[in-house]
């Protein structure tokens, strides 16, 4: 399967593999622990890791709370379902005591980005596909923290449209110098779509980013789409918070990670997949402010 065909439908990371989890756990219909963790209770969550896109779940030590002895072969079998079916797109790890770590390979994470920056999928309607959940729960989701005041939030969201704002700019700059070249919308959707592929991968199909801010923002945006489609029901997005991290994190990138100058002239394929993270950081920081803030996404301030 080519990787770009897996993000037509699960645009968020997190979800296209707790799909693959459910795969594994829907042979054990008469466990009543798998039964409770089928209707939407993996333990799955994004992993620290500053160089890696990874997953961690602790499923199989649930599983097997009160008989030890399942704990392996619950982790073995799932692990190794991963690694056949999805070896790919996932390397597939087991750390003690019984954790299964799911790091995304290269190729995987710049198919991801590529439908994230194509316009493959509509980040506004990224609600509906929440396994049935529906955007009440996604609304349950957007409760500001009761300590802060009108006038911090305000200031709050200017930050995060600013951030926009500079984006768009700094995109708008490098389509009029020829650095890349942008599709022209035919509607009234500001949408920065490339009209030619975004060099993400180099020649042995690595990345191209190896900055330390570069991986960061990478961090960040899939953090933003995991909660954007498949939001954790343990706990609220303050998306208020989640959006000035994401801007602090381009804030860093744009500060480190230079596009024009050197870059443009001896490595344009580098300036033009640092471009793309630009489109997607603006992507889904239009999402947020527009759809979840309930303010306009500015294109200049």
């Amino acid at each position: 399967m080519h990787h770009w065909l897996l993000f037509k439908k699960y645009t968020s990371i997190k979800l296209l593999v707790y799909i693959h989890f459910m795969n594994f756990l829907s042979v054990y219909t008469k466990d009543e622990k798998i039964l409770w963790i089928k209707k939407g209770k993996v333990p799955l969550y994004q992993g620290t890791d500053g160089k890696k896109i990874l997953y961690i779940s602790s499923v199989a030590l649930q599983i097997s709370a009160a008989d030890n002895s399942k704990v392996m072969p619950i982790v073995s079998g799932i692990a190794a379902h991963l690694s056949t079916t999805c070896g790919e797109i996932f390397n597939v790890k087991i750390v003690p005591p019984a954790l299964i770590h799911i790091e995304l390979t290269d190729p995987t994470l710049a198919a991801w980005l590529d439908n994230l920056t194509g316009g493959v999928a509509s980040l506004e309607k990224m609600g509906d596909w929440g396994l049935g959940r529906g955007e009440e729960f996604l609304n349950s989701c957007l409760l500001p923290p009761a300590s802060w005041e009108r006038e911090n939030k305000n200031q709050l969201l200017f930050d995060i449209q600013y951030t926009h704002a500079r984006c768009c700019s700094l995109i708008q700059l490098a389509d009029r110098e020829g650095l890349i070249k942008l599709k022209k919308s035919i509607s009234d959707d500001e949408s920065f779509i490339p009209a030619q592929p975004i060099p993400w991968l180099d020649c042995e199909q690595k990345l191209r980013f190896h900055q330390p801010d570069e991986v960061r923002l990478i961090h960040q945006l899939v953090k933003m789409v995991d909660d954007l489609v498949f939001p954790d029901s343990s706990s609220s997005v303050y998306w208020e918070t989640a959006a000035v991290k994401l801007s602090k994190a381009f804030d860093s990138f744009w500060c480190n990670c230079r596009i024009w100058g050197e870059v443009k002239t001896n490595s344009p394929e580098l300036a033009q997949a640092r471009l793309g993270l630009l489109i997607a950081t603006q992507l889904v920081l239009r999402s947020v402010l527009e759809t979840k803030l309930g303010v306009f996404a500015p294109l200049e301030l």
